[in-house]
């Protein structure tokens, strides 16, 4: 060998030559299965190839690859192997030029059925699954690196390689399930463990891809799990696609995410546990994904996952709705669907936390556009086969989509975090129709409301003994804020007001409504709107009190303990002396003789409810005139306690199915003197007297009645449809053309005989008479 080194090296020209006889003699030792001689062979061939790097080289490799395919053709493992080995020791040779002619589609091919073997000794077997993992490697280091011959990204040898490492990977007993990238395998472990040697491979084809071959590289990951139905479970694919996100450059990774919707779509008619266990593994790639790497495709992201829960509620609907005939697996199928749901939800709710705030809003509002919002047609989620079950069903998932993705918004002033664009559609009466969509709906306003982490501190409704003792963080109220409030104040608290009025409230939306109230004060309460949240407050004591919805005791109790927890809230906020000990009196008075109208007690298993509230002590109830008389010895502007408070009538309101607002909510005026005693009045009842007639119509009152319809007649153009105003403004058009037309047809008649001159002066100057025309119309006078 070392002469045979020397000559090759002193004359170059002779490799080819030297080559091809090595080669011929190999292959007739092949052949004729002579072991110990191929051995020789392919040792000198080995050695040559390691010591020539000239230019004369490119001949000798041809008959060396030549060579090594005659031993991977054979059928003994251990020439496979001494191939495989040659092979790998090629690849790890730099050439200094490249060869474009030379191609390794077969090496691909030998290698990639090297690593589906089947031997029927485990060891054997092992040993040559091993050698195709290690020749594909070297197939791809050898071509990888060349981009003007990548021919090992064509899809042809892709669905060979991929699919070959994924076999071997599948032998893994335990899957590594941490959410950090894997620590890389010692060199012991890569040479005896196939699924080892292949995660290293795979990673390593991974971390070469590029843009332009990136899609041809996960492409036949889909199918490896599709073929073998490794979706459900899928720890697998979920560990495949932690490999895929950690591998690949960080910029690339919409790419994946892309190709997982895609696939998705490709399999939206398979079962529930296939769909679930694709967005699982989409979950997983968008945890991983890098914030702001997402790429520029967020809305077609979050529209297809809407797109996918409104399929899953359509199919959950239709399930439900076949009958009782074959229960139990209609019931099994809605139970996969939730999961389908579920991680659906979780997905959005991950993706919206990698976007920054300004990506974030607008997927808010692209949300709460496909939610089902009687009145509007802008949603574009089709709901026509779903029912009202179903439709109910996707605004409750839409919801809590839009929960996750708020979760941990923080907007610099409220104008940003709630627009009009997406306030009108939250607040609206069609999401009002069940408790657990007014749940949503407050945990939604209180995740863009809560901007100094207050929400934890007033969670449960209580009574607070000391406020100052929650440490509340509050900033003074900005401009924009203020300017909020003005325009959409009365929208919040009719919500507030209805919402505590429904007779389907449990103990939780009474928590959630006295939290909106609470950061409502905290964020964004000025003099004037803590003024109007106490008369929200007073009215919603006289509603429980005068019972028009007829409520349930439980329900009546509910609101008068909401009451007790938010002025004792607000008037330590405010912190007026003679109010806090007004508030604390009441409380006092109820602890003793009326524990059921506090929330300690109300929302307890086993609360003792009161048969009526007529005959109680007006003691029991907080009283408008001396929370007037509190407040104004302080400061503050109260003649608009005196003015009961009456939520705003929408059209929607009359149109939309549940009861009209003008049903529910009427001028409060005195319909229990009948039923209980002059003394035990309280409140606005008070008030009616002929001091209270006076005051309402007296010049403040005046003003205050212009400036509610001023207000009313900007927030019709803002808010009412355009062909509601266009076909008014059409008609007084109408009526001012007709009225000049009938000007113009007398300016054209001739001029009837004057009854008159006139003298026109001005000044000292005194111009010529002109006569003066009787007309016909005596509300003009036209000269």
């Amino acid at each position: 060998m070392e002469k045979l080194t020397f000559y090759a090296v002193s004359a170059p020209e002779k490799l080819d030559r030297i080559g091809a006889y090595l080669a011929e003699r190999l292959s007739r030792d092949v052949v004729r299965h002579r072991s110990g001689y191929v051995l020789i062979a392919m040792e000198a061939l080995d050695q040559l190839l390691m010591a020539c790097h000239s230019q004369s080289i490119k001949p000798f490799v041809e008959s060396f690859l030549h060579m090594v395919a005659k031993l991977l053709e054979s059928g003994e493992p251990k020439l496979q192997v001494l191939g495989t080995n040659s092979f790998v020791k090629f690849a790890n040779i730099e050439e200094d030029t490249p060869s474009y002619h030379r191609r390794y589609d077969f090496f691909v091919s030998r290698f990639s059925a090297m690593c589906h073997s089947c031997h029927s000794d485990p060891e054997i077997r092992t040993e040559i699954r091993i050698a195709g993992i290690r020749g594909i490697q070297g197939v791809v280091r050898k071509t990888v690196n060349d981009e003007l011959r990548a021919t090992i990204w064509e899809p042809q040898h892709m669905d060979k390689i991929v699919p070959s490492l994924l076999f071997n990977m599948q032998k893994i007993e335990e899957v590594d399930s941490r959410l950090g990238p894997p620590s890389s395998p010692s060199a012991a472990d890569k040479e005896e463990n196939p699924a080892v040697l292949a995660e290293s491979c795979f990673r390593e084809l991974l971390g070469r891809a590029t843009f332009g071959n990136m899609n041809n590289a996960v492409r036949p990951v889909f199918a490896h799990l599709d073929h073998h139905k490794l979706w459900d479970p899928n720890e697998f694919a979920v560990h495949c696609f932690k490999i895929i996100m950690y591998s690949i450059q960080a910029q690339y990774s919409h790419h994946v995410i892309q190709e997982i919707l895609g696939h998705l779509d490709a399999r939206r008619k398979d079962s529930p546990r296939v769909r679930a266990g694709i967005i699982q593994v989409l979950l997983e790639a968008v945890a991983i994904a890098a914030k702001g790497s997402i790429g520029p495709t967020v809305l077609e992201v979050f529209n297809t996952l809407l797109k996918h829960l409104r399929l899953s509620v359509e199919l959950e609907a239709n399930d439900s709705q076949k009958g009782s005939v074959g229960s139990v697996t209609v019931s099994s199928k809605d139970n996969d669907e939730k999961i389908v749901q579920n991680a659906v939800i979780q997905t959005i709710g991950f993706f919206g936390s990698n976007l920054p705030d300004y990506q974030r809003s607008e997927i808010m509002m692209f949300i709460m556009g496909k939610v089902p919002v009687f009145g509007t047609s802008t949603h574009t989620l089709d709901i026509s086969q779903l029912g009202d079950l179903g439709t109910r069903r996707i605004q409750i998932m839409l919801l809590r989509s839009l929960l996750m993705v708020t979760s941990g918004y923080k907007a610099k002033t409220i104008v940003t975090a709630l627009p009009g664009s997406f306030l009108d559609p939250l607040l609206s009466p069609s999401l009002m129709e069940d408790y657990e969509l007014r749940q949503l709906v407050l945990e939604v306003m209180h995740n863009l409301m809560d901007r100094h982490d207050n929400r934890a501190k007033l969670r449960g409704i209580r009574i607070i003994p000391d406020v100052a003792d929650l440490k509340i963080k509050r900033e003074k109220i900005c401009r924009q804020d203020t300017s909020f409030m003005k325009k959409n104040g009365q929208q919040l608290y009719r919500h507030i007001y209805l919402g505590c009025k429904e007779e389907d409230n449990v103990q939780k939306n009474y928590e959630l409504l006295y939290t909106s109230l609470a950061l409502i004060t905290i964020e964004l309460a000025n003099e004037e709107v803590v003024i109007d949240l106490i008369r929200l407050a007073i009215a919603l004591q006289d509603s429980a009190i005068i019972n028009e919805d007829n409520l349930s005791m439980f329900h009546r109790c509910g609101i008068m303990a909401l009451v007790a927890a938010y002025l004792n809230f607000v008037s330590q906020m405010i912190a007026v002396p003679a109010f806090c000990q007004h508030v604390s009196k009441v409380i006092e008075t109820r602890t003793m003789e009326a524990p059921y109208f506090l929330p300690e007690h109300i929302f307890r298993d086993k609360c003792m409810l009161p048969k009526s509230l007529e005959k109680h002590d007006k003691n029991l109830y907080f009283l408008t005139n001396k929370i007037a008389e509190s407040l104004g010895g302080s400061g503050y502007s109260v003649e608009r306690l005196s003015v009961p408070y009456v939520p705003q009538v929408t059209d929607e309101d009359r149109l939309s199915r549940r009861k009209s607002i003008v049903d529910t909510v009427s001028i409060q005026v005195d319909i229990l003197s009948n039923s209980m005693p002059s003394d035990d009045v309280v409140s606005n009842t008070e008030e009616i007297t002929f001091e209270a007639l006076k005051k309402a119509i007296d010049t403040n009152g005046m003003e205050e009645q212009e400036k509610e319809k001023r207000r009313l007649v900007i927030e019709k153009f803002q808010k009412a449809p355009f062909e509601e105003i266009a076909a008014q403004c059409e008609s007084k058009a109408n009526l001012l053309h007709d009225r000049l037309a009938q000007i113009l047809e007398l300016t054209i008649r001739p001029p009837p005989s004057p009854s008159g001159t006139l003298t026109v002066t001005s000044g000292h100057t005194q111009y010529q008479s002109v006569p003066v025309y009787e007309m016909k119309f005596p509300d003009l006078c036209v000269y």
